[in-house]
């Protein structure tokens, strides 16, 4: 039998062990868990270019996305911002890129550059010409020829390549299949160089069960984004179908009430089917278990390249839809960059004034 002493320290190793956070499979050598989005300054600009595109991100954040406590940053990268119609460089563009790079390296910083939109795929546009025109499809492998020829001097460990952001494609195969032509390309160019790949339908969590990775491909890391309930994170954004949507909203519980919802007119009404359901930690959790028992089938490490709340909801809900996410990904052992640095979304607004209690929700320990 069992003396109480040792029976006491097996229970307590067990609970230990138990508590911990499930360990996943990351490629060697790029390890990342908590990051940054680098938004609208070489995509999604607006056709802002030169001084004021240079000032919009300086050395300066730099170092405080790394005092903060960030491991990494996600650089979301445009055709159109590094490349003109002709297919020639942006010399301008790709000095600022090089310069980021340079900064992450002296601040200890990893990145993932990430192909955003493509002049063939936008993944807000209604025509995608990526899915059906060989032209389109033999550019995007170019553009990352090009990539490569400008970034495989930077070591593995520092830098991880994400080939397409969230494919709109008519099949999820289309998507599969383009992927597998990016990732045979990139093993030629650079055989260990590490590939961020998410689903089809905008990196949904829900579709990461139909993304196929070529077998015995062990160099890459799975994504995917996370914005649920869209009609609290995206509460009166500009581009959206409910934006003229100016009621009560919440977190946790019902995004809107029934009672809340039967008070608009049937104009706005019509544009808010599902808002009345209900979100919390455990809803987030069990929809997120949809990615993680995907990646632990395929073997592979998971991560959150996108999760955002715009600041015009009520700031306590918003904190604790934060709080809850950080969570639910501390209990998936997932890694994740949050979307994004700077703006309505940020940790730092348009001013440069740094949301110091959001940050401190997301790096506590």
């Amino acid at each position: 039998m069992l003396s109480r002493t040792i029976l006491a320290f097996f229970l307590f190793a067990y609970t230990a062990a138990s508590a911990q956070p499930p360990q996943q499979q990351k490629p060697e050598g790029f390890n990342i868990q908590r990051g940054v989005n680098l938004n609208h300054w070489l995509s999604q600009t607006g056709g802002r270019r030169g001084i004021s595109q240079s000032e919009y991100f300086t050395e300066k954040d730099m170092a405080f996305i790394a005092e903060s406590g960030f491991d990494h940053i996600r650089i979301p990268v445009d055709e159109a911002e590094l490349w003109d119609y002709k297919d020639e460089k942006f010399k301008d563009a790709f000095t600022l890129l090089h310069k980021t790079l340079e900064w992450c390296k002296q601040y200890h910083l990893r990145a993932i550059v990430d192909l955003h939109i493509l002049r063939s795929h936008d993944f807000n546009a209604k025509d995608q010409p990526l899915w059906d025109r060989d032209a389109s499809q033999e550019r995007f492998l170019q553009v990352w020829r090009e990539l490569s020829a400008e970034l495989k001097k930077y070591p593995v460990s520092q830098v991880a390549y994400e080939l397409l952001n969230e494919p709109v494609a008519d099949s999820a195969e289309q998507w599969n299949d383009l992927l597998a032509k990016g990732i045979q390309l990139i093993r030629q160019l650079e055989p260990n160089r590490v590939i961020i790949a998410g689903s089809n339908q905008y990196e949904s969590y829900s579709t990461l069960p139909q993304l196929k990775i070529p077998t015995g491909e062990r160099r890459v890391i799975l994504s995917f984004h996370y914005y649920n309930p869209f009609y609290f994170t995206h509460y009166q954004a500009s581009w959206t179908r409910h934006k003229d949507y100016s009621g009560p909203i919440h977190y946790p519980g019902a995004t809107i009430t029934p009672y809340e919802l039967n008070e608009q007119p049937a104009t706005i009404r019509n544009l808010l089917a599902g808002s009345t359901q209900e979100y919390d930690e455990d809803v987030i959790m069990n929809q997120m278990d949809i990615a993680v028992k995907a990646a632990k089938k395929m073997k592979l490490s998971l991560y959150c390249g996108e999760f955002g709340c715009l600041n015009t909801v009520p700031r306590k809900d918003r904190l604790r839809w934060f709080r809850d996410m950080r969570n639910a990904f501390e209990k998936n052992g997932i890694a994740w960059t949050l979307w994004d640095y700077k703006g309505a979304f940020g940790i730092v607004d348009d001013e440069g004034t740094p949301d110091k209690k959001l940050i401190k929700i997301l790096m506590k320990d």
